[in-house]
């Protein structure tokens, strides 16, 4: 059983430093913001929180005192489920009220972390096995700290859940309510394991062995912990994903159109601003800027050898993007061909654009083009296939 508990403390400690040294270089760019400051306070003492946890689990003593792991950690859970509060004050009210009720909670904090300490004392906490405050004891001033330890950590818990649908509604900011989503998900899962850890020491205090099931309090803790660390660095974790899906859809643009841009290079050299280089993931936005436009001017000065719209392309009309898209890879092959042979179409009648509606955004001219492009490279694949 104390081997699942120190899993559970390590599970939850991982996740809370991890959520810490990212929100600490998210506290670099933004020194002046009370919020960040509060947020990365409370992160630290969700750290203390579960590495005291792991501490008590593996040893009865810390700096020299018996079970004092324990009460630090106590302690350090007041005082984070404290910051959480004022976090999310922070977020979801105005600055006055926000002011307001964080005065009233760090009130509350001070108070019940000087109860706790009075209570350890009272029951002479260094004096007494460690076991008493793990899984509980039949002494009533272990008991009452133990029971007290747990109303402090409940009440947060129902605070969230009750004021989730109201702040949630008040907020404009869509990264701020997924935030409050997953606060509210922690928070009911930390509900169940304060219910949890009530179970075990009113149990334990009656004499009750209710074995295994001694662990899930562990088990909820964790997993609890893990969805707040996740709600407490969403708004900032969330843009940078948004930022790597965009990165990745970039690059992925960026390489599609690589064959075509190549072809249209070797034919007309001077449409790159600048030297081709190796490829780099770096500065993409600008490299499919000038991409995109270099095979735009490839294409128009394509423009005398390409003949009048076949068959193929009339067809394409009114079809689909699919179609239309091998349609004019398949009229720029054919003139890139025409080029390398010197052959000029007697009757050229090309435009010299891309021809799709839609493309009014660079958004859009990117989507079409990578449809352009990969029709153009199975062209080119079915040319280099060996016949018969």
């Amino acid at each position: 059983m104390n081997t699942v508990k120190t899993l559970c403390f390590v599970v939850a400690a991982l996740f809370s430093y991890a959520a810490l040294a990212y929100r600490s270089l998210q506290l670099r760019r933004g020194r002046h913001d009370g919020s960040r400051r509060v947020l990365v306070v409370t992160l630290v003492l969700q750290c203390l929180t579960f590495s005291m946890g792991i501490v008590a689990t593996v040893s009865d003593s810390f700096l020299g005192v018996p079970n004092l792991a324990v009460l630090v950690m106590h302690v350090s859970a007041v005082a984070f489920c404290v910051g959480a509060q004022i976090i999310l004050l922070r977020w979801a009210t105005e600055e006055r009220e926000a002011r307001r009720g964080a005065r009233r909670w760090m009130a509350t904090g001070l108070a019940l972390c000087t109860l706790l300490t009075a209570l350890f004392l009272l029951a002479d906490g260094p004096g007494r096995p460690a076991s008493d405050f793990n899984t509980g004891s039949g002494h009533p001033s272990v008991l009452v700290y133990l029971l007290v330890f747990i109303a402090s950590q409940t009440v947060p818990c129902v605070t969230i859940l009750r004021q989730f649908r109201i702040y949630a509604r008040s907020t404009p900011r869509a990264q701020v309510r997924q935030a409050l989503r997953l606060l509210s998900a922690a928070a009911a899962i930390l509900f169940l394991y304060c219910a949890a850890r009530a179970a075990n020491v009113l149990t334990s205090a009656c004499g009750i062995d209710i074995g295994a099931w001694q662990g899930a309090a562990s088990v909820l803790s964790a997993a609890g912990i893990v969805v707040l660390s996740l709600g407490l660095t969403t708004p900032a974790w969330e843009g940078a994903a948004a930022g790597a899906v965009q990165w990745r859809s970039r690059y992925r643009a960026h390489r599609t159109l690589y064959p075509l841009w190549r072809d249209l290079y070797e034919s007309f050299p001077g449409i790159a601003l600048e030297p081709p280089r190796s490829a780099s993931v770096l500065h993409l936005r600008y490299r499919l800027h000038r991409r995109t436009v270099e095979i735009r001017d490839g294409r128009r000065a394509l423009r005398p050898y390409t003949g009048p719209a076949g068959e193929d392309a009339a067809g394409a009309e009114a079809g689909d993007e699919e179609r239309q898209a091998l349609a004019e890879a398949t009229r720029i092959r054919r003139a890139l061909h025409a080029r390398r042979a010197g052959a000029r179409p007697h009757d050229s009648r090309d435009a010299g654009d891309f021809g799709h509606p839609d493309t009014v955004s660079f958004a859009a001219e990117v989507a079409w083009l990578t449809k352009v492009a990969s029709a153009y490279r199975e062209l080119v694949r079915s040319e280099e296939r060996p016949t018969g």
